[in-house]
């Protein structure tokens, strides 16, 4: 076999193609794409995934490896690469959210933590949810069903043949609404729980106005919340399935599987 520029050409874009659809879920997917994480690992994941299904992968037929087109091949995989990721970051930010709106309404906002996957201060009633849905993203092989979209995605997504449509951009952004929506159903109870015991303070210091209410209330507060967090934390498992479910929904509309 003769090594020839076309050879070349050939070999290097049946790798570089798929290579930037892979290494951009990884680098954006929930565990995986963490800061953590040394970038060589990720990278180092990446090329031997990449070159374990090279051989399932149809060959791009590229004409001229350098070249405008071949650059906007790239950019479509990243985006591919990238759509895919975001969906597992809504997941988990779900119950992020939920978190910080338990945390301000107890008045546990206070204590804040330093996410290590972004780098900001978050509360920590939010790190908690955080820890708890990732774990739970590992636990049912999040990591492993995404891996399978993304090659699965090389089939019915073909690298040069179906450019991806305004109705996967849209589907993404009208699933965010969906985020609100569980984050809210899931911190309901304690908020409710919460306004009731704000409004018998409210009683209270009608009824005896000489008592301290931030003194008493303060605390109390804090300990309620806790306890009503604990007896609501069953919920939190009913809510991540659905929105699991959910997520699988979305991603198969994105590859169009």
């Amino acid at each position: 076999m003769e090594f020839t520029d076309l050879v070349i050409n050939q070999y290097v874009a049946d790798f570089i193609l798929p290579f930037t659809r892979i290494a951009a879920l990884i680098m954006s997917m929930i565990g995986l794409g963490s800061k953590t994480i040394p970038a060589k690992i990720k990278l180092a994941f990446a090329v031997i995934l990449t070159i374990a299904v090279m051989p399932t992968i149809p060959a791009t037929h590229v004409e001229r490896l350098i070249s405008l087109t071949t650059v906007l091949l790239i950019a479509e995989q990243i985006i591919i690469g990238i759509m895919l990721g975001f969906v597992t970051l809504l997941v988990v930010n779900t119950f992020t959210l939920a978190g910080q709106i338990i945390a301000m309404q107890t008045g546990l906002g206070f204590a804040s933590l330093v996410d290590p996957a972004s780098g900001m201060n978050v509360p920590a009633v939010g790190q908690f949810f955080l820890i708890l849905s990732t774990l739970l993203f590992w636990a049912l092989d999040g990591h492993l069903a995404f891996l399978q979209f993304i090659v699965a995605s090389f089939d019915t997504l073909p690298i040069k043949e179906n450019m991806l449509d305004s109705a996967s951009y849209r589907e993404l952004v009208n699933w965010g609404q969906w985020m609100f929506a569980t984050a809210l159903s899931l911190a309901l109870a304690p908020i409710t729980a919460m306004l009731l015991i704000n409004f018998s303070f409210g009683i209270m210091t009608r009824a005896a106005p000489q008592l301290n209410i931030f003194a008493i209330g303060f605390p109390i507060t804090m300990t309620a919340g806790l306890i009503i967090m604990w007896l609501t934390m069953g919920n939190f498992l009913t809510h991540f399935e659905i929105q699991w479910q959910r997520a699988i929904e979305l991603s198969c509309k994105l590859i169009h599987c």
